[in-house]
Parts: C-alpha cells; sequence; structure tokens
C-alpha cells in the first residue's frame, strides 16, 4: 500500500518565472523510508510543502495516507508530522514545554506516546529545563523530531533535518530514522547530502524541479552504464584540464582526492593508451583505478543527459 502518491504535481512561483516542481510524479510505499535527493534549489522543500499542504499545486494531484491534499487537508494535518529545515520551535520554551505545547495542540500527553519518542527523548532529558534556544544543532534537532512524533503520526517529513549537524550528530539521527521506520511510520526525507541517499529505501534524485530517477540506491548504481575509473597525478588541476581536453573523455570531475572519469562509446584501447598521452604532457605519479559509481556519479550523469 502507498503511504504517499504524486501524479504530474507542478508548481511555480513569480508568476510562472520560477518552477519549483515541473511535473513531478512519484509514490511511497507504507513504512518505507525514501529519499528526495538534490541541491538547494531542486524543489524538495516546494513538494514538501504542498504534501503537508502548506501550499496548493498549480497542477497534478497528490494523496498522503490516503488523502487528497487539496480536498482532506484538515485531515491530512492531523496525521502527519513535519519537521522543516529550519528549527521552529519555541526558543524560549524549555525542552519540557515545547514538548508539552506540540502533544497538547494534537489533543494527545507526553505520558499517551512516550514509548514512541522514549529512545530520542532519554538523551534530552538531562536538559529538559532547558531554553530550546539555548540548545545545540545536534539538541535542536532531537527536540524537533520529539514534536513532530508526540502526536503518532502515520507519515513524517523530514526537510533537511541533517544540515549543518555535525557528523556524529548525523550518523546518531539516521539511527533514530530507521528505529522508527521498524514501528511502520512512513518517512519521507529530504537531503542535498548525497552519502544519505543509500540509507534510504528508495530515493528520487532532483534538479530543478525535476525527477531524474527514482529507485532504490542499489539500483540506480547498478544501472550506471559506462565503466568508471578514479585517476590522479601530481598536478590535479592541470590534470583536470587535460582529460577534458582529451578526445577521448566522456565525463571527468573533481571527486575527494580523486577525479572521476569515463570514455565515450565505441573507444578502445583507450586505457592502455591513456598514460602515455599524461606522460607526454608532463604528469608524474599517475595512478588510474577502476571504481563502482557511487550515488553522485549517477546524479551527475543524469545532468548530462
Amino acid at each position: 500500500m502507498n503511504a504517499v502518491e504524486l501524479v504530474d504535481i507542478t508548481k511555480t512561483y513569480n508568476k510562472g518565472a520560477t518552477v519549483a516542481a515541473d511535473h513531478v510524479s512519484f509514490d511511497v510505499e507504507e513504512g518505507e523510508i525514501f529519499g528526495l535527493i538534490g541541491p538547494d534549489g531542486a524543489g524538495k522543500t516546494s513538494i514538501f510543502h504542498v504534501l503537508t499542504t502548506l501550499l496548493l499545486p498549480d497542477g497534478g494531484s497528490a494523496v498522503v495516507d490516503g488523502f487528497d491534499v487539496v480536498t482532506a487537508y484538515k485531515t491530512i494535518r492531523r496525521r502527519i508530522g513535519y519537521m522543516p529545515g529550519r528549527f521552529s520551535l519555541y526558543q524560549d520554551l524549555t525542552v519540557e514545554e515545547n514538548l508539552n505545547f506540540f502533544a497538547t495542540l494534537f489533543g494527545t500527553t507526553v505520558r499517551e506516546n512516550y514509548e514512541l519518542v522514549k529512545d530520542i527523548y532519554q538523551q534530552l532529558e538531562p536538559f529538559k529545563a532547558r531554553r530550546a534556544g539555548k540548545l545545540s544543532g545536534g539538541m535542536k534537532q532531537k527536540l524537533a523530531l520529539c514534536c513532530a512524533l508526540i502526536h503518532k503520526p502515520s507519515v513524517l517529513f523530514l526537510d533537511e533535518p541533517t544540515t549543518g549537524v555535525d557528523p556524529v550528530s548525523r550518523k546518531e539521527f539516521w539511527e533514530m530514522l530507521k528505529r522508527l521506520k521498524a514501528q511502520r511510520i512512513t518517512i519521507l526525507v529530504s537531503t542535498p547530502y548525497m552519502d544519505e541517499a543509500t540509507l534510504c529505501d528508495k530515493i528520487a534524485l532532483m534538479q530543478a524541479g525535476k525527477v531524474l530517477s527514482v529507485d532504490t540506491p542499489s539500483d540506480i548504481m547498478d544501472a550506471y552504464p559506462d565503466k568508471l575509473y578514479a585517476i590522479r597525478s601530481a598536478n590535479m588541476y592541470l590534470l583536470l584540464q587535460d582529460l577534458q581536453r582529451y578526445e577521448h573523455t566522456g565525463g571527468c570531475y573533481a571527486f575527494g582526492e580523486y577525479l572521476h572519469i569515463s570514455f565515450k562509446s565505441g573507444s578502445s584501447g583507450v586505457l592502455e593508451n591513456l598514460p602515455a598521452y599524461l606522460v607526454d604532457k608532463g604528469h608524474t605519479g599517475v595512478e588510474i583505478k577502476p571504481v563502482k559509481a557511487g550515488i553522485e556519479d549517477c546524479f551527475i550523469r543524469l545532468l548530462k543527459n
């Protein structure tokens, strides 16, 4: 059963001059972690605003937990949890006061749904009397998640929840999401971090309001059609320039301490001839090795098509 369904959703701003969602379609199964992956400006937040009934779509249709986002928005708001990208809790209220306030808004109590947030709240409990504005980034994130969960939603929307958070807190946050998934809560999470894509059950790669691909992370990576190589030399900047000018290069870009390169289809003997080409260009310390394409490689290739 699908917890979320989008069919040809469109959303524009500035009288149509800015396209935030360009005929976006995808389904999210009940109980899965679904990721919207893409850079800032890809349209992730606009899609979330439509699904959480904060914005009306200009076209298309969307259903959340079996209810239409336009005609049943009041019902949807009672059944979902939403954690926006920007910390939006009451900074002058304490941790405990914020949690009690949001529970009251939904006609419930912290005690009634405590088991759902117990693992997260136990990390916050030593600071329950501290004002929310005085918490660290990681603790603010945990408090926001608790407040989004306290009414026991069936679908949880997390808009770039780990942006600006330290690596340890990011890791802890994703471990919390796995525990929530085990309780059959459907989770939609948006992120600009490509490494977080592999932590989702299924992902949609987005750019400029368009969905480039929807599939499991492993299937997207396995579908990469070209052989990919990592290459480096003593002068990486010059190496990038020379490889981009190389007639057989299909794609070449910086990737950590290496460059990633693929070759044009139909090119034969290129790999064997490449070292001689680079030596002729004055390169030293050349290292070339085959690598498996990751999500970021797949995303870059989709942008070129």
